[in-house]
């Protein structure tokens, strides 16, 4: 998900109990469902529990400030930036410096996605548009953009198309 799509979550839009969010303010204005990993679905909880015991007057967005506000892109960006630093993924003073940046985060769930789809034999060709769905994409082509030049995904993506002989 991208991160103004998780902050633009409204309390309606995030179902702990099945475990989907509902995804409606989208890069390219296309609404779509993402299921959530349990121990994702345990993490937004507990979440919700402390929001709620802070903010007991219910306010449409899931994710608040310290304020009882929607968190704005660039407090999470400055917060990620911050917490890289301080567990040593990011050099540089308060937050600013060359280390990961949360869209990263994206990139590397994409190209794990692949290598995984690899290494279990399935059709890549096939399974991409699920990929693309997931991530938001209206076109499969802007999923493309994803597969970075990851070693490992390169040499499966070789051994796929040019098998090795023993």
């Amino acid at each position: 998900m991208r991160v103004n799509e998780a902050l633009g979550l409204d309390r309606l839009d995030v179902d702990l109990k099945l475990g989907i969010v509902h995804i409606r303010r989208t890069k390219f204005g296309k609404s779509r469902y993402v299921p959530v990993h349990p121990s994702t679905v345990e993490a937004l909880k507990k979440y919700a529990e402390s929001r709620d015991h802070i903010f007991p007057a219910p306010t449409a967005a899931f994710f608040l400030s310290e304020r009882g506000r929607r968190i704005t892109a660039s407090i999470v960006h400055y917060t990620f930036a911050t917490l890289s630093q301080r567990i040593g993924l990011r050099a540089g003073a308060k937050g600013r410096g060359h280390g990961p940046r949360l869209m990263d985060m994206r990139h590397r769930f994409a190209t794990r996605t692949l290598i995984h789809w690899y290494r279990a034999g399935l059709d890549v060709e096939r399974e991409l548009p699920k990929l693309a769905t997931y991530l938001g994409h209206v076109h499969i082509n802007y999923t493309y953009w994803y597969l970075e030049a990851v070693p490992e995904l390169l040499q499966l993506a070789t051994d796929r198309l040019i098998p090795r002989k023993l």
